[in-house]
Order: structure tokens, then sequence, then C-alpha cells
């Protein structure tokens, strides 16, 4: 061996031990590795920081800024409010949000699927008195084996998809991965929802405390507008929809005046009000479910004309709203702010929200743009409460939000433009109807997985120059010599999963695409067969908790310990390679 490679195996040998151990944040150990890699000499300095601008780079954070984009149209709340139900059985609702978990995954970042679907699994198990352990670890897998389908469902597609342009001449397009990984899928989430579940130790995780901080209760209103489906109804027929959402509807407003009586059997009319009581994401929610108005301007104003946002904020005694009303404030007209609930230390009252006197110790729940929440707090001398600003999603945008996307990815597989630049269009049209914010275009990029994969793109590439590469696919096709192709391409995607139970997908990716490429080529195999091998392998992270970010997140809202993850996890990923291994001989022939 020469210097070099002595020097390259030993600096990603350092990089695998700091990322295993993981002590120190993955960023700082690749990005440490990346400047000792350039001052050993392995990395020539004028590729040091082309990883950052790679087009791999790029593609994983506007995937992210559409995740985000997606999130705040509804599109998922949209799905998932049609589909999900705690009344069915456990093994039915696993299998429902798997399925929907892994469809989430293929069209948006699989962390982004995650996060966004475990409340509703928590809160769907608690409304079934269950322990969400049960369905929390399923549902985890799902969104990785959802992540498979498509390139951009997952980091590690995308990473393979663009070294296949550098070894073979070509990138994989959009569903170039999807034979393989649906078949994967499909098996993956009919073993999780019929069989696995059973395999998973009912624990008593801490769900409640990875959820927002528990608020008040606010009384708030909620405007009618035109065409709203509320039209003709009674507050009584909005029953079932309150108690799902934990709301409690208190009367209704009319003219001004609040109805007697609940007015239950009164019929509710344009430009009426409904008073509900709950904390300000389940009103928030119940107002979009019922299609109703929380910032009391009309069609065409407060939620639907920009990027919103619930702010909550204390009236300390010294505060300028301290003895005053909103309409006194004229809050609406001289801050474009909607007082538009309060909450007075559990205590209901009848008066108009907005011409309701606060007094010091009351919570508000203020609407508005952030720019001016924050003059508006400002002003009124309240104050604002760490980790209780909720975005307003504008579900109007959903069918919008869907269009564009789908527009975009429809471009880039006719072969109009590349994927990155479909993805920077989605980005800048998202930016421009308002669906996401300038803050929330660089809020909702991971930079840490940025920083790793800009950092390990330039230490891939000189481990390759350096003949490290050669040297591993030697000695695996050395051991397998006599063995029949399939069983060499098994032997790469089991060496592969086992680096992905303790690696990051991206950096298992980095290191086993350029071997399989090699070990391919040296048996004389496809190599697109061992490069689809990999790319199934390397997101497989399912006996460990650090295998996957997904497998992460869940660890304490589920109450798992570490070793939980095996039982389900290793038959999953035997199960895997069993599926896996003969779909790709069928739809890339070894």
């Amino acid at each position: 061996m020469t210097y070099q490679q002595i020097f390259i195996f030993a600096l990603l040998g350092a990089v695998f031990g700091f990322l295993v151990w993981g002590k120190v944040r993955y960023d700082l150990v690749a990005f440490t590795a990346l400047i000792v890699g350039v001052i050993g000499g392995a990395v020539d300095p004028g590729d040091a920081f082309a990883g950052f601008g790679h087009e791999t780079t790029l593609i994983i954070a506007f995937v992210l800024i559409v995740s985000r984009a997606m999130i705040n149209a509804g599109v998922v709340e949209m799905i998932a409010r049609y589909v999900i139900s705690a009344s069915r059985s456990l093994s039915a609702h696993i299998g429902v949000m798997a399925v929907i978990g892994a469809a989430l995954s293929a069209v948006i970042n699989n962390v982004a699927a995650i996060a966004i679907l475990m409340s509703l699994d928590i809160e769907a198990a608690r409304k079934a008195h269950r322990s969400p352990s049960l369905s929390l670890m399923p549902l985890s897998y799902a969104t990785i084996l959802g992540g498979m389908v498509t390139m951009i469902g997952t980091p590690s597609n995308i990473v393979i998809a663009q070294f296949r342009e550098r070894a073979l001449g070509e990138p994989y397009s959009m569903f170039s991965f999807t034979p393989v990984g649906l078949v994967v899928a499909i098996a993956g989430i009919a073993f999780v929802a019929l069989v696995g579940w059973r395999f998973i130790p009912q624990r008593e995780g801490q769900a409640t405390a990875t959820l927002e901080p528990e608020s008040d209760l606010f009384v708030a209103e909620a405007r009618v507008p035109e065409k709203s489906e509320a039209i003709g109804k009674t507050t009584g027929d909005f029953a079932e929809l309150s108690d799902e959402h934990d709301v409690t509807v208190l009367g209704l407003v009319r003219a001004g005046k609040r109805l007697a009586g609940f007015a239950r059997s009164e019929a509710i009319r344009k430009g009426d009000f409904l008073v509900l009581e709950g904390e300000p994401a389940a009103v928030e929610a119940f107002a979009g479910a019922a299609k109703l108005d929380l910032s009391g301007q009309g069609d065409h104003g407060g939620l639907t004309g920009k990027s919103m946002s619930l702010i909550e904020a204390i009236v300390p005694e010294t505060a300028r709203a301290a003895g005053r009303s909103a309409m006194d404030l004229r809050l609406l007209a001289s801050h474009g702010v909607t007082l538009i609930g309060v909450a007075r230390k559990g205590k209901r009252f009848r008066e108009r929200v907005r011409k309701l006197v606060l007094q010091p110790g009351d919570v508000l729940l203020l609407l508005g743009p952030e720019s001016r929440l924050s003059q508006a707090i400002e002003w009124l001398g309240v104050l604002p409460i760490a980790d209780r600003q909720h975005t307003v999603i504008q579900r109007r945008k959903a069918l919008l939000a869907i269009g564009i996307f789908i527009a975009a990815v429809g471009a880039s597989v006719a072969g109009l433009v590349t994927l990155s630049i479909a993805l920077a269009c989605v980005v800048a049209a998202y930016a421009m109807v308002n669906i996401v914010n300038a803050r929330e275009v660089y809020e909702s990029v991971e930079w840490p997985v940025i920083v790793l994969l800009g950092s390990l793109i330039p230490l891939g590439a000189a481990f390759e120059e350096a003949g490290g590469t050669e040297l591993i696919t030697v000695a695996i096709v050395g051991q397998t010599e006599g063995l029949p192709a399939w069983m060499i391409l098994t032997v790469v995607m089991m060496v592969t999963m086992v680096l992905s139970d303790f690696l990051n997908s991206i950096a298992t990716s980095l290191i086993a695409a350029p071997i399989a490429v090699g070990v391919a080529q040296a048996v004389g195999a496809s190599p697109d067969a061992f490069l689809m091998g990999v790319a199934i392998a390397a997101t497989c992270g399912f006996l460990t908790p650090i295998g996957h970010k997904n497998n992460t997140i869940i660890m304490g809202p589920g109450g798992y310990r570490f070793g939980d993850y095996w039982r389900l996890g290793a038959p999953l990923e035997v199960l895997t390679i069993a599926v896996a291994v003969p779909a790709t001989l069928f739809f890339w022939s070894v």
C-alpha cells in the first residue's frame, strides 16, 4: 500500500470510528476530516469545497424545502384527515399509517414524513388507550421503506443516482428506483402491519413530552366565510369534529352579539362567529377542518393572503394592552395583527374576544405575519412565550402545492430539465406564492446534513483516486471467487446493510457505491444491479436507533431501549434482502 492509501484509509477509519461513537457531531467530524485530508495531501485544495456545490447536495437541500412547503400547505393533513381513525384495530391502524407514511416518503423527505405523522399516531394511540410504542416503530420503518421508491425519497438514493453519472455516464432518473423499491416497500409494510408489530415490547413512552408544551385553553372566535360548508348547519353538527380535535364549541356570535343558550339548534349563517375553546394548535386545526376563518377578515384576507403564524403572549401589569381591548387598541388596523383568543386562568367569558378588556396575567393568542407579530408584541408590551409559536396551515393552497410539484417532476421525467433545476423551480414558485417564506426556506434545510455531504463527497473521490475502492473490491472478489453473481450481490448488500446500522445512510452510500460498481465490473455483472442493491441496503438502518434519523426521533416518544430495534429490525432486514435480490435480478439483470 502506498502512503496515500494508508493515509486515506486511516482518515476514513477515524471518521467511521467517531460516527459510531456518536459523541461528536457528525458534521463536525466530516468537516474536520476534510480539512485534515487537504492538509495531508489526499484532497486537492481546489476540490476541497466542491461537494457543497455538488448537484447531490443541492437536490437534498431543495427536497427539504419542498417537504416544509407540503406541511405548510396542509397536504399531509388533508390526506390524514380522511384516512386516520382511532377506532381501527391495531393491525389495521398500523397498515393504514404505514401506507400513508411510505407514500409520503416517496415524494417528500422521509424524516419530514415521520415528523408529521408521529404526532397523529401518538394521538390515535392516546384515544385508543394503548402504548404508542406498538405503532411508532412500524411507522418509522414504513417511512424508511417508502423512501426507497423514488430518487428524492431518501438522501442515499440521490447520492447513488448522482454517483452513477460519474461512474457510468448518466444519472438515474426520478423513478429508476421504483421497480425494486416498490416491491421491497410492499413486502416490508405487509410484514410490519400483519406480523412484525407483535415482536415489539410494549413500553410507556414519553409521548406527551415530544409534543408542544401544553397550553392554556383559549376562548377564540372563528368566522364563517362566504360559501363555507358550515352555513346551514348547527353548532351541534360539529360535535364529532370538535371531539376529534379536542375543541369545545361554546356558542355562536351573530351581529356582534352572543346568542343565548349556546344556540345549538340555530342554523349558522354567513358572517357568524363560532366561539371555540381549546389549545391553539387544536383550534387552528378545527377551524381548518370546518373551513372557518380565524382572521375575521373575510375570504381574501388573513389566512389566504400570506404565510401566517400564531403566537402566545402574556400580558404583564405594565403592558400597553392591560386595561384595554383589541378594539380600543385598533390592533388589526394599525398593525395587521388579529387577537383571536384569550386564556384567563381557565375562566370562560361571554364578551367578544375583540371587545374583552385585557387583564394582567391574560395569555393572548395573536395571529399575523411573523414580521408584524414581532412589531405588535413590542408595541403592546406583552411577553411572547418561548416555543409557543404555531405556523398557520394554508389549506387553500394544498392543491396548488401539489400541482406545482407534479408539473416540475413531470418536466424532469420528460427530460426537459434536470431534477435539480426542476426542484429549484418548485422552491422558487412556493416562495412566490408564499407557501414558504424566506425564513422557512433557510430553516427547513438541515445544515448539518449539508455539511456532512459537502465534506464527504471530496473525501470519497480522494478515496477512489487513491485506489482504496480497488483494494476493497479485490478483497471482496477474492473472498467470493467462484460464487454466482447473485450471491456476490447478496454479500455486498449484507456488508452495506451492516454499515447502515451504524453510519448515516449518506456516508454508507458514498463508501459502498464505488465498491459495488468495482465488484460488478470485476465479476462481469451489471453495475446497475449492484448499485440498486446498495441503494436498498444503505437505507435499511433497522437494527439500531442510530441507523436512521427516523429511528432516533421515535425513541423517546415510544419509550424504546437500544435493544428493542433488532426485534423487528432483524427479521425485516432478512426479508429485505430475500425480496430485493430476486427483484433486482428481475428488473436489472445481473
